[in-house]
This record gives structure tokens, sequence and C-alpha cells, in this order.
């Protein structure tokens, strides 16, 4: 046959997954599948919309200069080295495409979000996967795995779907181990869910001036704008270079620029964001152990439930379908004995908690 045939390798990918909203035969169901914010965005998100209604006809600013220039402000870095996108997704194909080829590797860890492997893979090149300790990162893994053809390192911080961290002492010690040609790729898509005192963003090592670390964020989870595909990062300028000469031109739509500003504006809605996920995640982890449950300990706005065997998991999956509630099955990411489960609503939540014990008997 003579039907065109893609590059090696692009047949390989197993295409992703989202998380599911519907259940067949439930007219109202409970999505806790996909780290969605329960709250929302902020009310000023739409009043923006609004205002930008009249300049449809307008092509967006295809540099994304305004919010570039409001993140530069909050987070204390040049608006030169900021690259918006259409969801921090995209960042993750950009920096593959433009750093990874045939016959170089593409390294992260062993629960590390899924994405990575199919950006390797449609770059042309190889995934390399270092074991994990606990179902978290392990550094010195990683380290070992770095060959002479190793190009990009991801590594998500907190780590979906584990929740699990790494200090940014971890950081610093597994970068100063790679060489300079080696582009470290921090997702920080959770981090504005952490607060604790022994976690700190990658941005330090950027604004010291490394010349391979790139800083990964959105605005799909805690701002609560997965609709609009926002992301941003920060990357030494030579990155921010190459990036502009290979990505859309208007990769990011004006509406989505003006509901990124104006939620990037709105500081307490992100605190009740955050103190909302930190209640209720605290307490469905709490309901989850007590029906004898492990729950990996997160620090994002979703956990990690172990059940007996794949299944159990299996079975628990049905069950809460069976109650109108759709969580996450997370076999795709070597797991086929937990569950991923956002933290929803409080009437979600409790719902969640009362199906489970109705499953496990308790």
């Amino acid at each position: 046959m003579n039907a065109p045939f893609p590059r090696p390798g692009i047949l390989e990918i197993t295409p992703y997954q989202a998380g599911e909203s519907k259940i067949a035969g439930k007219t109202t169901v409970m999505k806790l599948a996909s780290n969605e914010s329960p709250l929302g965005p902020s009310p000023a998100v739409a009043e923006a919309l609004k205002a930008g209604f009249d300049t449809l006809q307008l092509y967006p600013d295809p540099t994304a200069s305004a919010l570039r220039e409001a993140l530069a402000a909050k987070y204390g870095v040049p608006a030169e080295q900021i690259l918006c996108t259409s969801g921090s997704e995209q960042a993750l194909h950009l920096v593959t495409r433009a750093y990874a080829s045939v016959g170089d590797e593409v390294l992260f860890s062993q629960y590390g979000f899924i994405a990575y492997p199919i950006a390797a893979k449609a770059a042309g090149a190889t995934p390399v996967i270092a074991p994990e300790q606990n179902f978290t990162t392990d550094i010195d893994a990683l380290i070992a795995r770095v060959s002479a053809r190793t190009k990009v390192l991801f590594l998500a911080n907190p780590n979906n779907p584990t929740g699990t961290y790494r200090p940014l002492a971890d950081i610093r010690r597994l970068h100063a181990a790679l060489p300079e040609r080696v582009l470290l790729v921090l997702d920080e898509a959770y981090a504005e869910y952490v607060s604790r005192d022994d976690y700190q963003s990658a941005l330090a090592l950027v604004k010291e001036g490394a010349p391979n670390v790139m800083v990964s964020r959105t605005f799909s989870k805690i701002y609560g704008l997965a609709a609009m595909r926002v992301g941003w990062s920060v990357c030494p300028p030579a990155v921010i270079d190459v990036f502009n000469r290979i990505r859309e031109t208007f990769n990011v739509g004006a509406l989505s620029q003006r509901a990124a500003l104006a939620a990037l504006a709105d500081e307490a809605h992100v605190t009740a964001a955050r103190d909302h996920n930190a209640k209720w995640l605290a307490w469905i982890s709490d309901q989850l152990t007590k029906m004898g449950l492990k729950v990996t300990p997160s620090l994002g706005n979703f956990l990690l439930a172990h059940f007996a065997d794949a299944d159990a998991a299996k079975a628990a999956d049905q069950h809460l379908r069976g109650d109108g509630i759709i969580v996450r099955p997370v076999a795709g990411y070597g797991l086929p004995q937990c569950l991923r489960i956002s933290v929803g609503k409080e009437s979600e939540n409790k719902a969640l908690v009362e199906s489970l014990g109705q499953f496990m008997g308790k």
C-alpha cells in the first residue's frame, strides 16, 4: 500500500485518555476524575470575558504580553523569560519537539505524568523511566539513568497521580548532577496548593541563571480555568528564543488571556480554593484510612487510594459509578490497584466517602 504512513514511533503511542464526564443512564454525575477546581474560577473572570466579546473579530496578542507582565510582577522573573501556552501540556510537547529527536532519550520518574512518554514518542525520542521509592521520585535513580543520549528530564513536583513531592534541596542536587546539555523541566501544575515549609518552587533555579532549567505552571487547576487552556513557563532566554521560533503564532486565545489575567489578580479566590482543598483533602484521606484503605499522602488537589488488588479497584470504580461518581482509574500509570480521587465540593466529598464506605462494608 502507498497510503501515507506516519513517522516511526507515532503508532506506538497509546493515546491519552482524559477523565470521563458522563455515565450511561445517569443524568447527573459527580466528576472527581480530572483534578478540576470545585470552586470554579474567580467571579472576576466572567466580567473579563464579557468585556472581550466585542473584540472577537481580532487576533489575540501573539505574545500574551499583558499576562506575561502580570506573571513577571507576581513571581519576580523577567517577562522576557515567560512563555504562555495553550495549557501547560503544550509546553511539554514544545520542549521535546525542540530538544529531542530520534536517538535521543527523555527521562522521567516511574509514576510521572502520562503526557511525558507521549511527548517523547511524538518527537521520535525514547522514553526512559526511573523507578520510584514509596511512590515518590527517587533522585538517585534519575541521576543513575542519565546517559549520553539524555536530552530532557521531566519531574512533576508535586507529582500527578501520586501527589508526592521532593523538597527544593533535592531538586538542586539533581540539577547539580546533570550535564548542562540536559534540560531539566519542573512541572509545577499543583504548586499553588502547597503550603509546606520544605517545599519551594524551582523558579529559584531559573532566577539564579541556570541555563538548563525550565519551570511549567498552569491556570487549569487552582485558578479553575481548565476550559480556557492557559499555561505558562519560565525558561532561560536561549530556551525562550527556541520556543518562539517553533510555537504556533496565536497559541493562547484572547479570551483565555483575559480570563487568566482576571484570575491571577483575585488572590482571595486562590486562597479560598487552597483552604477548601486543605480541609477536604485531609478529611477524605482520614475517612478512607479509617475504612482500611491505604492513601498516599498528597500535596495536590487529589489523592491516590490503594485497594487490595486490581480487581478490587475495578469493583470500587464500578460501585462509585453506580452512585453517579466518576473517579480516575490509573492502570495506565502502572497502578491498576489504585484510584485517583479529586477533591470536590463538600457534598461531593461526602457522597464519595459514603459510597466507598458502602463498598468497603463500613
